[in-house]
């Protein structure tokens, strides 16, 4: 990779854990003389070089991800499947597998050789889509707020057309049977309410925030979920049942 390409060349493809432990702990400038007594033994690492402590945990925290298959991990820079046994002096991560591990795993560690600055830049676009997400969240809370505010003013319009819960119950405790005309008007009143509701005015301006006998349908369901009478299905088969009785009482 070059300048052009618009991205910063990766420093190696894959790393030994040692390796990678050098590089995250900042002791690069070292790094010959680390390899060259404890490389192939981390355990000895603290004893070495008791004035760098995190680098003998660091290289721990990789090998513990190898172990418990949170990171990828290969032979000489060739991945193998996950719980095949590689040599520790074999043993190498792919510079992408740890830099992704490192993004979930250690998100506020971003060393130089896994995270340049242009990654560091488009975090910061990130951070803009964010914010275009979060506002366009707010005005969708605003709008269902609306939405909330009309639709009980229809369930009002129903109460006042005849459909209260209350008396619908007791009419069915009481057996009680709807006359063919009684039967007639309420659904004439139901398909009127639904007509009005998905109808516009003259000067073409909506009625109701409602464009489908679908979204009343969904918009009922889902504030009273579980009531009798007030099912999906129920409603459907009412409200197309209204619509049929109005458009044959016009005709």
């Amino acid at each position: 990779m070059n300048e052009a390409s618009g991205l910063e060349p990766i420093e190696k493809l894959f790393y030994r854990p040692i390796e990678a432990a050098i590089r995250w702990c900042g002791l690069t400038d070292y790094e010959s003389l680390i390899l060259e007594y404890a490389w192939d033994n981390p355990d000895y690492l603290s004893y070495a070089f008791p004035e760098w402590p995190p680098l003998h945990a660091t290289v721990w925290k990789i090998l513990d991800a190898i172990r418990n298959n949170e990171i990828p991990y290969g032979a000489l820079g060739v991945t193998v499947a996950p719980g095949t046994p590689v040599d520790l002096r074999l043993l190498t991560i792919r510079h992408s597998d740890l830099k992704w591990w490192m993004h979930h795993y250690y998100p506020d560690q971003r060393p130089a050789f896994l995270f340049s600055q242009t990654a560091a830049n488009q975090e910061t676009i990130h951070y803009s889509t964010y914010l275009v997400l979060q506002a366009d969240r707010d005005a969708l809370q605003v709008r269902l707020k609306a939405t909330e505010i009309k639709l009980q003013s229809l369930i009002d319009e129903l109460k006042a057309a005849g459909l209260e819960r209350e008396n619908l119950r007791m009419l069915a405790e009481n057996r009680q049977q709807l006359s063919d005309h009684s039967k007639a008007s309420f659904l004439n009143v139901i398909g009127a309410l639904v007509n009005i509701m998905l109808g516009s005015s003259r000067a073409g301006r909506k009625h109701s925030i409602f464009d489908s006998q679908a979204s009343i349908v969904d918009s009922i369901t889902a504030h009273y979920s579980g009531v009798a009478g007030l099912s999906k299905r129920s409603l459907d088969e009412k409200f197309a049942a209204a619509r049929r009785s109005l458009a044959k009482a016009k005709s």
